[in-house]
């Protein structure tokens, strides 16, 4: 087997299909790796953001086109191979190079932690928008976003991924939390005031706002208010990481 080295920046598409049109939602980037800096082992992903251009920094309009194309062409192949049509999730897994944009993976679904950051910026009604893939009446009216951005972090519990802690209780301060947040429970038992750890990613936190340094300050924060045997990655978001994700694709293009 041979496989090609690709290098450069990866990137979420998710886009609705239903089988003839193909809608995309809000690009994201995801943080495969445990520890601040992208140190550390990979996981299923310790955050996600959006930016509220519905692009990401270190995109171009060209490679979200090429992006969309290849969802749009997959779509086709579907089928063309089946004789079905596609309808439903069609999740792209990118990375933008100096070559352009290379698929990486697919899957049919909504990506996680990437549907916390883009679920929230649906302004149009989930229910019709499923109506509209059944039958094959989707278009950007149909499904509308509001131009904000997203910063998503996971509280982990304490030795995650490898040998991650079990059964420990943790708190969250809900009177101290911003309008402009939502958290997702994820690999947590209990109930809301009684929360125990199950060793995987634990609560999924989302800061809302016009732009990613106050989206990322609101997440941040609440973030601070979950406490107990647990850590997550400060750095997602914030202005210094996504200034190393330019330079580094600027760097790519230039070699």
């Amino acid at each position: 087997m041979i496989e090609e080295k690709l290098i450069g920046q990866e990137f979420s598409l998710i886009s609705l299909v239903d089988g003839v049109t193909v809608v995309d939602f809000p690009a994201v980037q995801d943080h495969k790796r445990a520890y601040d800096g992208d140190c550390g082992p990979n996981t299923g992903g310790m955050g996600t953001y959006s930016d509220a251009n519905l692009s990401l920094p270190f995109l171009t309009e060209q490679d979200l086109k090429s992006a969309h194309e290849i969802n749009v062409a997959v779509m086709k192949a579907l089928e063309k191979e089946t004789g079905f049509k596609f309808k439903g999730f069609m999740y792209g897994g990118f990375i933008v190079t100096k070559n352009g944009v290379k698929l990486i993976e697919y899957n049919i679904r909504l990506g996680d932690p990437e549907a916390m950051n883009i679920m929230p910026l649906l302004k149009s009604d989930f229910v019709d928008i499923c109506e509209a893939m059944v039958n094959e009446k989707l278009n950007k009216k149909v499904v509308q976003f509001e131009n904000k951005a997203t910063v998503c972090k996971y509280v982990v519990p304490q030795g995650y991924p490898d040998k991650p802690v079990k059964g420990e209780k943790i708190f969250i301060d809900y009177e101290k939390m911003s309008k402009d947040v939502r958290i997702y429970f994820a690999s947590v038992d209990g109930m809301r005031n009684d929360l125990k750890l199950c060793g995987s990613r634990a609560i999924g936190v989302v800061g809302i706002a016009e732009n990613l340094e106050k989206a990322e300050k609101i997440c941040e924060q609440a973030v601070n208010l979950i406490t107990g045997p647990v850590f997550h990655r400060k750095d997602i978001g914030t202005k210094e990481l996504i200034g190393k994700r330019i330079r580094q694709m600027e760097e790519v293009m230039e070699m």
